[in-house]
């Protein structure tokens, strides 16, 4: 099946019909770095269409670019190319490649686990590791240090516009790097149990990555008091009953809630408060969140 899925999306060629390239990374916006890799992609051809994911991703930190890549890829058309650059290891030997996803996207990155949602929720069909002696900006052989321009805006360009193939940037990669990642699902008969996948960053909020299915199929209904208990590698961070609620009012001002994230996951909140900061709560490896009907 995967071959079939494989055969089917290099034929379609999608990306190519696309020419859309969208940019991610820890770079912020106070200097010329993402303009120098817009321009890069602008040279490599100007009929590409360039746009941002985003570029205030935390500095070096994996596994939130990971999560915000997944969170907004799929509602690109099939055949966009993304550029996701937060590499704390540029310059090292950890590898460069391409994945063609389940959905029918590109990802240009390093391997270093910001594959690691997508993997994990769309599907990733095919990794290639891209030879950068040969897939890379002229001139830029001498600069170890901006792989984001000199590699991954130039390739992923060249692939939006046609041209490079896929199959000859690099030869396919049996494995690529994953973090850690507490899977969402059901344990026993009353416990949802997943990953703090991320904060929402303007309110503080935690968002999980149990899916609000799993409620139905537990039988638990809004209204009911659930426990929470978060922890930290194995730590108790948090430990406490919180309601179930469609909205934020239904608890009053500072009070803690569970409620349906805009992605269909269960979330947990203060009502107009930041839970993340009152309680000290992080996101990524080694968090661990679980709910149990009280």
């Amino acid at each position: 099946m995967k071959t079939k899925l494989k055969a089917e999306l290099l034929q379609a060629r999608l990306w190519q019909e696309r020419k859309t390239v969208v940019f991610l990374s820890d770079f912020g916006s106070s200097d010329g770095a993402v303009s120098a890799m817009h321009g890069v992609a602008n040279a490599v051809s100007n009929a590409l269409r360039l746009d941002d994911l985003t570029h205030e991703i935390p500095q070096f930190n994996i596994w939130e670019a990971s999560y915000r890549l997944m969170q907004a890829m799929t509602y690109w058309a099939a055949g966009t190319v993304f550029v996701c650059v937060v590499d704390p290891g540029v310059g090292s030997n950890r590898k460069s490649v391409v994945a063609l996803t389940a959905s029918g996207h590109l990802v240009v990155t390093p391997d270093n686990g910001t594959l690691t949602h997508i993997a994990e929720q769309v599907g990733i069909v095919e990794v290639r590791e891209i030879s950068e002696q040969t897939n890379r900006l002229a001139g830029s052989q001498r600069s170890y240090t901006f792989h984001g321009r000199d590699v991954y805006a130039y390739t992923g360009s060249r692939l939006a516009a046609a041209l490079v193939e896929f199959e000859d940037l690099g030869p396919t990669l049996a494995r690529h790097v994953k973090l850690k990642l507490e899977k969402g699902r059901i344990e026993g008969e009353n416990t949802l149990v997943g990953a703090i996948d991320i904060l929402d960053t303007r309110y503080g909020s935690l968002w999980t990555n149990i899916s609000d299915e799993f409620l139905d199929k537990l039988g638990i209904h809004f209204g009911a008091m659930m426990q929470v208990l978060i922890s930290k590698d194995g730590r108790i961070v948090y430990g406490y009953p919180v309601k179930l609620c469609r909205g934020f009012t239904e608890v009053a001002k500072g009070e803690p809630l569970i409620y349906v994230n805009s992605l269909l996951n269960l979330a947990l909140a203060l009502n107009q408060g930041s839970f993340a900061t009152t309680y000290g709560i992080g996101t990524g490896e080694g968090w661990k969140i679980t709910f149990s009907v009280v």
